[in-house]
């Protein structure tokens, strides 16, 4: 992910890393609706993980 320090980002700026290690810029999605969720997957709350997983 860049870092911009006291710029503000559009979301589509971001890249992230995907579960497979690639690279992943969110402007591939651009004009689509996008879902960014940020989870705890060893916690124990969060039972409804495999069905937000099943989304994907």
């Amino acid at each position: 992910m860049r870092k911009r320090e006291g710029i503000s980002m559009r979301v589509h700026e971001y890249r992230f890393r995907s579960a497979a290690g690639a690279g992943m810029p969110l402007e591939r999605w651009t004009g689509q609706p996008l879902l960014l969720v940020n989870t705890a997957s060893e916690c124990g709350f969060t039972p409804q993980y495999a069905k937000l997983q099943a989304l994907w």
